[in-house]
């Protein structure tokens, strides 16, 4: 059995997009999808471009705002609600310009990036080709999506 306990923060001064409850879904599926049972907890901040930003130039050392990036707790700690993956972080500001600000198109896109950044998190990448086609593989799988519909930008990194 898999629990997951989804923890959000919103700072970006925009509706989130996505309710809790069908992150705390989403992620169950995933992770038992990846074979890990147990509990465990996840944090997701919903912050602007101009945070998001600053955690990409620190963090990767690449300029200006990205949609999504994930930070994994590497020691495998564990809290009250379970094993702590880490923390996914999504520019709202983003998901907003690409969805034209439409509610409907923005969940998704947020789910889509929650997806992205929870895989991260489990140790996928998509650093070549390959990996980018077995990411977008797994996203459009537990997203019920198609493979060109789980995937923005079009190549690897």
């Amino acid at each position: 059995m898999t629990e997951v306990t989804i923890e959000t923060r919103n700072t970006s001064g925009r509706a989130a997009g996505c309710r809790r409850d069908a992150l705390r879904r989403l992620a169950a599926r995933i992770l038992a999808g990846q074979g890990m049972e147990g509990a465990f907890h996840v944090s997701v901040l919903f912050c602007d471009d101009g945070f998001i930003a600053g955690l990409n130039r620190e963090y990767r050392g690449k300029r200006g705002p990205t949609d999504v990036l994930s930070f994994g707790q590497d020691d495998g700690a564990s809290g009250p609600e379970g094993r702590v993956l880490g923390d996914i972080v999504i520019s709202m500001d983003t998901v907003a310009a690409r969805c034209a600000d439409d509610p409907g198109a923005m969940r998704a896109e947020v789910r889509l990036l929650f997806c992205h950044g929870l895989l991260h998190l489990l140790g996928h990448d998509h650093g070549n080709a390959a990996e980018r086609r077995a990411m977008q593989a797994l996203q459009a799988r537990y997203l019920g999506v198609s493979d060109a519909e789980a995937w923005r930008g079009g190549k690897a990194g």
